[in-house]
């Protein structure tokens, strides 16, 4: 799977962890391509992501959990809408929304994936980055200093 930041020009190449996380990598693998605008986490630390639309027929349920995500990781995330407050919801434009699936990326040490409001959020290591993580790091980095507005994250299959 190739993940790019769209604006910032720069892609690393993910490979799906169907052992692992087989649910999750169905659900993705059959909706790609997906995109949306991206955010750098306030809570998490080093995660860029992007919400989307719930896009599986049936929810895919806990697997490959993780709440300490390394670098490399790509984490799959379902969050009924009862548990984003309306700020957050209105924020993001996602408040029409019955629930939404938040597809990230993890690029940097030290992350936790604890919410002051809602406690532990474990999410499904689904991926894990195999090509480019460092150009991606940079580009993520520039996220957090220069700021997300304008920028694309997006999911597609990856063209050997």
């Amino acid at each position: 799977m190739t993940i790019t930041l769209e604006r910032r020009g720069v892609s690393c190449v993910a490979e799906l962890l169907e052992k692992d996380a087989p649910r999750t990598c169905e659900a993705v693998w059959n909706a790609l391509p997906l995109a949306g605008p991206a955010y750098h986490a306030k809570y998490a630390r080093n995660e860029v992501y992007t919400m989307v639309e719930r896009f599986a027929p049936e929810e895919v349920g806990l697997e490959n959990p993780t709440v300490t995500p390394i670098p490399g990781d790509v984490v799959y995330f379902s969050f009924p809408g009862g548990m984003l407050d309306r700020g957050f919801k209105e924020e993001k434009g996602i408040e029409g929304l019955p629930g939404v699936i938040d597809l990230a990326i993890f690029y940097g040490r030290n992350n936790l994936l604890l919410n002051g409001d809602v406690g532990w959020v474990p999410g499904n290591v689904y991926a894990t980055i195999v090509e480019g993580l460092d150009r991606m790091a940079e580009a993520c980095n520039d996220v957090w200093r220069a700021g997300a507005v304008g920028e694309t994250l997006s999911y597609r299959r990856h063209e050997s």
